[in-house]
């Protein structure tokens, strides 16, 4: 299993402090895949640019779509880019490909659910092993999760971690937030455009 594999089914089976918004988790995908590829070093950081190796099969679908999504031409994509570029509807591509897997249900299908639809949990080895990472407070998912609302800032817990993976924690910490911004703005200028049309 992988590790916005497991940041998934964290999203969905853990109860956070609010709703997983499918925007914050999509980022947060993509920087688990980034933390992912650091690991197999199919890429490096150059300061917050995404430098990529050569091409390598991980054996993961997804993570081999993001390792051939990536900009291969300088000046290379920072992290923060990439996030939101690779990040735009992955929290459903990632719905879909452990669907299709079976390890929502424990049933694998060949269909494209319904939307919206609860789907029965089901006791699956993936499912399994996020929970594993989750439990032992495992400290690049912990903190992938926090700012989806999800468990508790545990920073002391990633002193062992190298620079580019803090990087990659920073720049999603931040995505987040600014969409987080983003929908507020929203909101607000939504409220007022609907006060002026109630005004008398």
């Amino acid at each position: 299993m992988t590790t916005p594999q497991d940041l998934f089914l964290v999203s969905v089976d853990v109860p956070g402090a609010r709703p997983v918004e499918q925007g914050d988790l999509s980022l947060a995908l993509a920087g688990a895949e980034l933390v992912d590829l650091l690991g197999t070093r199919a890429l490096t950081l150059d300061g917050e640019r995404i430098v990529p190796g050569p091409v390598l099969a991980t054996g993961d679908r997804m993570l081999d779509e993001a390792d051939a999504a990536l900009v291969r031409q300088e000046p290379y994509e920072t992290v923060g880019d990439w996030l939101w570029r690779r990040g735009r509807g992955l929290a459903a591509a990632y719905h879909d490909a452990l669907g299709t897997e079976g390890q929502l249900t424990g049933k694998r299908r060949h269909w494209l659910p319904r939307r919206g639809g609860d789907e029965a949990r089901a006791d699956t080895p993936a499912r399994r092993h996020a929970a594993d990472r989750w439990w032992s407070h495992e400290p690049v998912l912990t903190a992938l999760a926090v700012p989806l609302g999800i468990g508790e800032d545990r920073a002391d817990g990633n002193e062992d971690a190298d620079d580019a993976v803090l990087t990659v924690l920073a720049a999603v910490g931040d995505a987040v937030t600014e969409l987080t911004a983003v929908r507020e703005r929203r909101r607000i200028e939504n409220a007022a455009f609907d006060n002026i049309w109630r005004a008398p």
